[in-house]
């Protein structure tokens, strides 16, 4: 359990924090929520010390460990992505090489009677013991498990780091605070470098984390499968609901409405005892009940709203100008990196007014091919853009682009033109920069500031083809709602890549999922494209049973498919019964082996040439070792027997 207490921390005169104050209890899943600049991230670096808050401090238990994936991070390694990953295991790598040098400067050794000699037995022993305590001999299993769960292919493992983009870098940095399994695990964005199946992964190891968790994400899909409690942050306070987002959105609209319900109900309580007050103030008769009503106001506890920060970022695209029916089309288009094969033989058509999102593992090709269409990239094959098309693009690290030497208001002032230029300061106004915003440097602004510039820059030409690259990475909730709204009333065509479910849905009518160096194409939102991602699967499985047993693979009935499932548990039951009993009989050798050469180790003057040689020793910790993991494994196998035998009882 960790706890807040009273913390308090203002920046340039304001309180992002104000005596705040919670609790983070084993096992809880808390999304930490809040508009972009309320302290999310601040609130992360006091809990895990890097922040000094000015009032308040935080406390832990004795030995409990944080995990800590911040929002940018700048990885820069030249090692292995799986000896990067491995970097998590500190301890067990250290304990590698005390034990593969205790062992050899063991069976270096003739002074079996010394006590140094003893002390290096001692201390493998030791050694041995802590390494399997740890995993150790699960290491490789964990990692590998791992890095597979966020995206990356076995042959990739031994590809040096650096060669890999800043998202994969940044995967690799989660997977080694995952393989760390720290008691708390702090997560700030963690799904912006994910695709939607990584995200999927990532979902359900965090739902099954045996610590607790915090994270902070503007992915409202990602936060309801993931989160049970919603702490939210807003001028300075804290608001905590025993809730996921959605649910915690609800409660928070059915408090507001109370407290403005009894607020109002007290104003006018409050209005007619100053009435009665005023009209008899001056009258003898009545003096005790003016006296009684006046004690009554002092004593009222006084009902209050609390203070909400509601400013959003409010636009419209621009009426998309005139165009052909077809906005791009393509024939046998390919793109290489070197010999690194992306698109091969694409061939497409987008027509005009379409809305299509780009799904698709991360390298598959969704920003190439956004890249390709805009011009940006070169390409084999045929692409030839519809006529009049006038693209706007904005790009996954289109915030990085701005200068970052300029104000807010340059930014946007040196490119407006026409009937812009005298509406430089309103644009700025609708995107929530106001006042002192204006004359801010780009490079102070945080991410979500920069991206709401970078959308408002892109007001200013009228398009007919938006393509938009991950553009709500750091938007807050509200920002993107609008975003999303203003995408829907566009009426021009738009091609979107992104991984947040819950913007997606509703917005797009066709998918695109880039998979194996092509794309197919699928009718209807993301969630409908999942469903029948879903059903192929199933689809294809069953197609495989019945091409196996050379049978007709016309659809089969919901009896026979039932039938086979019952016959394959069945198969699969006798399997593991059958693979128990061998790890038993395994068992029970290593066992007798073990107890073995404890009686030769119980007895030093025996004269056995081993002990005399050293070498019983390295064959002791062996055959421990392989005992353990043969242990392990039988545990397994009963567990994977008792769900084969609930589902046959289901």
């Amino acid at each position: 359990m960790v706890s807040i207490n009273n913390i308090s921390v203002h920046f340039t005169g304001t309180y992002i924090f104000n005596d705040v104050s919670f609790l983070v209890n084993n096992r809880d899943r808390i999304g930490l929520v809040g508009k972009n600049g309320a302290g999310k991230t601040t609130l992360l670096n006091i809990i895990t010390g890097e922040l000094e808050p000015e009032k308040g401090k935080v406390t832990f238990p004795t030995g409990q460990t944080v995990g800590y994936l911040r929002q940018d991070m700048n990885p820069d390694s030249k090692r292995a992505v799986i000896d990067e990953a491995k970097q998590a295991f500190k301890e067990h790598l250290s304990l590698e090489v005390s034990i593969n040098k205790l062992t050899d400067e063991i069976s270096n050794r003739t002074d079996f009677h010394s006590q140094e000699y003893l002390n290096l037995v001692t201390h493998l022993n030791d050694a041995n013991d802590r390494y399997a305590l740890l995993g150790g001999h699960k290491m490789d299993e964990n990692t590998e498990r791992i890095l597979m769960g966020l995206g990356f292919e076995r042959k990739n493992f031994n590809r040096p780091l650096n060669e890999f983009s800043s998202g994969w870098q940044m995967r690799v940095e989660l997977a080694k605070i995952l393989l760390r399994m720290p008691d708390i695990l702090l997560l700030d964005e963690p799904t912006n470098h994910l695709d939607i199946e990584s995200i999927q992964w990532i979902e359900d190891f965090l739902i099954n984390y045996p610590g607790a968790v915090v994270l902070v994400s503007h992915d409202r899909a990602f936060l309801d499968n993931v989160t049970n409690r919603t702490v939210e942050l807003s001028l300075g306070k804290i608001y905590d609901y025993k809730a996921s987002y959605s649910q915690f959105e609800a409660l928070q609209a059915q408090r507001l409405e109370k407290e403005i319900s009894s607020f109002n109900n007290q104003q006018q309580q409050i209005a007619q005892i100053e009435r009665f007050v005023e009209r008899f103030r001056y009258k003898n008769t009545k003096s005790r009940q003016v006296q009684s009503k006046l004690k009554m106001l002092d004593k009222m506890d006084k009902v209050e709203i609390s203070e909400r920060d509601n400013s959003t970022i409010s636009f419209r695209f621009p009426p998309a100008p005139h165009s052909g029916k077809v906005s791009v089309r393509s024939t046998d288009l390919s793109k290489s990196y070197g010999d690194l094969l992306v698109l091969k033989n694409l061939e497409f058509s987008i027509d005009k007014g379409a809305k299509i999102a780009f799904v698709g593992r991360n390298g598959e090709g969704k920003s190439t091919l956004s890249k390709v269409i805009v011009g940006e990239l070169p390409y084999d094959g045929d692409l030839e853009l519809g006529h009049l098309i006038k693209i706007g693009y904005y790009a996954q690290n289109q915030h990085e682009m701005l200068d970052m030497n300029k104000t807010v208001f340059e930014t946007i002032d040196d490119v407006a033109s026409g009937d812009w230029r005298p509406r430089v300061k309103g644009l700025l106004g609708s995107f929530l920069f106001r006042g002192e915003d204006l004359d801010k440097k780009v490079k102070i602004l945080s991410g979500g500031e920069k991206s709401r510039l970078s959308l408002a820059k892109m007001l200013l030409s009228p398009v007919n083809f938006l393509i938009l690259d991950e553009p709500t990475n750091h938007l807050d909730m509200r920002s993107k709602d609008i975003l999303k709204n203003a995408l829907i009333q566009f009426d021009g065509t738009l091609i979107i890549v992104s991984h947040d479910r819950d913007f997606l849905t509703g917005l797009t009518d066709k998918v695109f999922e880039f998979r194996n160096n092509g794309i197919r194409e699928y009718i209807g939102d993301v969630h409908e494209f999942l469903n029948y991602r879903k059903m192929e699967h199933l689809n294809e499985l069953e197609q495989k049973k019945t091409n196996t047993s050379g049978k007709d693979t016309a659809a089969p009935s919901q009896n026979k498919i039932d039938y086979e499932r019952r016959r394959e548990n069945e198969r699969e039951r006798r399997k593991v019964k059958t693979r128990i009993e061998k790890s038993e009989k395994h068992i029970s050798k290593l066992e007798d082996q073990i107890a073995t050469m404890d009686e030769i180790l119980s007895n030093p003057d025996s004269g056995n040439k081993k002990i005399n040689s050293g070498e019983i020793y390295i064959e002791y910790n062996v055959l421990k070792e392989s005992y353990e993991k043969e242990m392990e494994s039988w545990e397994c196998l009963h567990e994977e027997l008792e769900s084969l035998e609930n589902i046959k009882r289901h």
